[in-house]
């Protein structure tokens, strides 16, 4: 295995050729067969070390951030060291009791007296840091609210199973008590109602300004929509990518070279137009190519919607039904890795849009990840700290 590929290990059982000639990886389980019997011939799935290196950094930062969670829950903003096993387990604890004792400038450890065990609370730069964590979240809850509309509407019913939406809670940035603090406080665009013996959260009313994608508002705020020359041809450049309004942004792995067939075939598809995202499924066929498209673009819109624009498979997969994904949607992922990375690094599978990224570093960040960076910086991680940019919801 060289350092700009990897063998796909989703599924040990499935063997991947590609069926195109000069069209990059499209991936099919296939078998050959040879002499010998049935062989599988193995194919590699170039790799992005730069987002596998993305779920490296923040094994760390996730042990922190969620410590400093459980020790802002306390009634006394701290914990003793003995019950830190009975938040976290008696495994985790090891791991958690060494970030304790290596991150200093963010933990502070009580030596206790006969009266009063060992504890842990946040140092004083970290606390004022906290102070500031309603500030963060009146700062979020209008891009939350947003946000939730927008993922309602992108469902075929404008509803969406409340067992859904709290498996994707942590990606949206929504709160542990949404159930309770967020959607009661506004009826005008949610309520919850039970359907087939599940509650599932609806929208109450259509709000045609934000049916607008965020591969389109980048592309209106790069040129203004009524500019474009259709008339005149314009060449795709050999980055794969295309100015025009149903374009995407390409951003190729290392070491992908395309041949002049895949960039023709390529460029006619970023030219062909295709249904908004936001429209009704059930409208259009799945075999048209149009239709095809716009799948893609649902699930650009759908990670576009989470802080960091990555999700888990398994996240993407529970929600087939609401979006009507094609069942074979590990093949669109991978036809479109341009768009698409996935990355086996970490305990799952994760996909990853491209173009949030630039190297490793997630390039707009909302105000609660700015939030959290700041707690990483007193530790030293450039890499998580605070970004000059802001996220546009």
């Amino acid at each position: 295995m060289n350092g700009k590929s990897m063998f796909l290990r989703l599924n040990p059982y499935l063997i991947f050729n590609p069926i195109y000639k000069g069209l990059g990886f499209l991936w099919v389980s296939m078998r050959h067969k040879s002499s010998g019997g049935m062989r599988p011939k193995r194919k590699i799935y170039y790799r992005v070390g730069e987002l596998d290196k993305v779920m490296e950094l923040q094994k760390k930062p996730s042990l922190i951030l969620k410590l400093i969670n459980i020790i802002q829950s306390q009634k006394h903003k701290f914990i003793f060291l003995r019950d830190l096993e009975k938040e976290v387990g008696f495994v985790q604890k090891w791991n958690f009791m060494a970030v304790i004792e290596k991150y200093s400038s963010i933990f502070y450890v009580g030596s206790g007296s006969s009266r009063m065990p060992p504890y842990v609370r946040l140092s004083n730069k970290a606390e004022w840091i906290a102070s500031e964590e309603g500030k963060v979240k009146s700062a979020m809850e209008p891009i939350l609210v947003k946000n939730l509309r927008k993922l309602l509407m992108l469902s075929i019913d404008c509803r969406i199973p409340l067992e859904n939406i709290e498996f994707i809670a942590s990606e949206l940035g929504l709160p542990c008590d949404f159930k309770t603090s967020l959607i009661p406080a506004y009826p005008e665009f949610f309520s919850v109602k039970e359907v087939d013996g599940k509650a599932h959260l609806h929208l109450e009313n259509w709000d045609s300004s934000l049916a607008i994608s965020a591969r389109e508002d980048r592309f209106a705020r790069a040129r203004d929509l009524s500019s474009c020359v259709y008339g005149k041809r314009v060449r795709i450049s050999k980055d794969g990518n295309f100015s025009g309004p149903f374009a995407f942004k390409i951003c190729f792995p290392p070491g992908f070279r395309p041949n002049m067939s895949y960039l023709e075939h390529l460029e006619r598809w970023q030219k062909m137009d295709f249904p908004s995202p936001y429209l009704n499924a059930r409208r259009f066929d799945a075999a048209d190519p149009k239709a095809r498209k716009r799948v893609v673009a649902v699930l650009h819109e759908f990670l576009s919607l989470t802080m960091e624009k990555r999700m888990t498979s398994t996240q993407l997969d529970a929600f087939h039904r609401e979006f009507l994904l094609p069942s074979k949607l590990l093949l669109c992922l991978l036809k479109h890795q341009g768009i698409f990375y996935i990355t086996n690094k970490g305990a799952r599978s994760t996909v990853f849009l491209k173009e949030a990224y630039e190297g490793s570093t997630l390039i707009d960040k909302c105000p609660l990840l700015l939030h959290s960076g700041r707690f990483l910086s007193l530790c030293g991680r450039r890499d998580m700290s605070c970004s000059s940019h802001q996220v546009s919801f």
